[in-house]
């Protein structure tokens, strides 16, 4: 089997999925344009998708209370610190930076709706080219 998608209730899916689209280099592949605004983003090898809406409305998890260790989404980065910067700049918020043993740079963020957001620059990338 292959991993196809991960599904996320959040707050404002359009909203989210114009930021996702224009910061994160996502592309919509689907999209419903009528409650519950159900996005279907792929990443730029189209290969996994998220899917983001709101329904129901009153069970959005409080993803900005959350430790980011319990739930984040977790992007590959050529430069971190230049994607950090530029997410910053479009309103995400610095949660912590780490640089590994074993050569890896990991930065964590959060996106404007408080979800947990990392970027990876791994010394030795764990996925398959």
């Amino acid at each position: 089997m292959k991993l196809e998608h991960l599904a996320l209730n959040v707050i404002n899916p359009i909203a989210m999925t114009a930021w996702y689209v224009e910061h994160l280099g996502m592309r919509i592949v689907r999209q419903e344009t009528e409650a519950p605004y159900t996005h279907f983003l792929a990443d730029s090898t189209g290969k996994i998708l998220l899917e983001i809406y709101n329904n129901p409305p009153d069970q959005v998890l409080p993803y900005g209370a959350m430790s980011p260790l319990q739930l984040h989404i977790a992007f590959l980065s050529q430069n971190p610190e230049i994607d950090k910067d530029a997410l910053i700049e479009a309103g995400a918020t610095l949660v912590e930076e780490l640089r590994l043993d074993d050569g890896s740079h990991l930065i964590m963020l959060r996106d404007p709706w408080g979800l947990a957001l990392q970027l990876c620059k791994r010394a030795v990338s764990m996925l398959d080219n």
